[in-house]
């Protein structure tokens, strides 16, 4: 059963994010992904299903990966250790929620692109340049950057996040801040990439967001999902054109083709793409864990 928005009267609702509901249980928050997808920054009409379960037991594989690396905000991801209001609710949490510490969020997306593509790729034909970083001439599509970079964005509920320079998220949230947030989301983003392509799978980019949890930098949200990460079979990558991927992209070129002006209201999806989406999803879920879906 795909979930399109949950509904768990008694219950208090904190707020709806794209793809996330939330609900604010006092000392905790319960974070709830839901089946939507968000494409072009516009939430599509159409679920995906199982789209919510891979992202949260993705991101608890992850987070659960670099627990040594960086604290995280997860308290568990099991029904059994919610509070016992939340029980009723079993079909709509269970295996797509997570019950975590509240923190004082960043209000900066980190970015980490160790290749060239997407709107990096748009950037640097205008400039030669992905948020003012200088890259070397002659790169096309896909192509490995001499070495990942960090390019921070604003985080918008709605509408588009813009990317911006360092110094722009420096002014923002403070220089030593950002320093850190540069040096945690390419050490994870390095580590990320070296785990997966053992396991196949090359991570084009992704992006973390940070929060400070009882004095420490943790990372929060989700972790190196395939909502927040561009996912490519490393057997199928050919440089200079864009690449197969395990990832939403699929639904982005079924948008591109059809000439959606990327303008709400989106349109919806056809059944065969929204197949293809879910199987991708669980596919890179089984891929980079060794676990089929819960």
């Amino acid at each position: 059963m795909a979930i399109m928005q949950t509904d768990m009267p008694g219950v208090k609702l904190h707020g709806r994010g794209k793809v996330r509901d939330i609900y604010d249980l006092g000392e905790h928050f319960l974070i709830v992904a839901t089946d939507r997808l968000s494409a072009f920054d516009v939430v599509l009409p159409t679920p995906i299903p199982d789209k919510g379960k891979v992202l949260t037991q993705m991101s608890a594989f992850w987070f659960d990966f670099f627990k040594d690396v960086v604290p995280n905000h997860v308290v568990s991801s099991s029904v059994e250790d919610y509070p016992a209001a939340l029980r009723p609710y079993r079909d709509q949490i269970e295996g797509r929620s997570m019950l975590v510490r509240k923190a004082k969020v960043f209000p900066v997306e980190c970015v980490a692109r160790g290749f060239l593509t997407g709107s990096g790729l748009k950037d640097y034909n205008k400039t030669g340049k992905v948020c003012g970083i200088d890259l070397p001439a002659g790169l096309r599509d896909s192509d490995r950057l001499p070495a990942p970079i960090f390019t921070p964005a604003t985080k918008a509920e709605s509408g588009h996040d813009e990317n911006i320079s360092e110094e722009e998220a420096g002014r923002a949230i403070g220089m030593e801040a950002i320093r850190r947030l540069k040096e945690l989301t390419l050490d994870l983003y390095s580590r990320g990439v070296e785990y997966a392509l053992k396991r196949g799978i090359i991570i084009c980019d992704t992006k973390f967001e940070f929060g400070v949890i009882d004095g420490r930098i943790s990372i929060v949200d989700e972790m190196l999902t395939p909502d927040s990460s561009r996912f490519w079979p490393a057997d199928r990558y050919s440089p200079g054109q864009s690449q197969p991927s395990f990832d939403k992209q699929f639904v982005r070129d079924y948008l591109e083709r059809i000439g959606w002006n990327k303008q709400p209201p989106a349109p919806e999806l056809p059944p065969d793409v929204v197949e293809a989406t879910s199987a991708k999803y669980r596919e890179a879920l089984r891929i980079l864990t060794g676990r089929d879906l819960q």
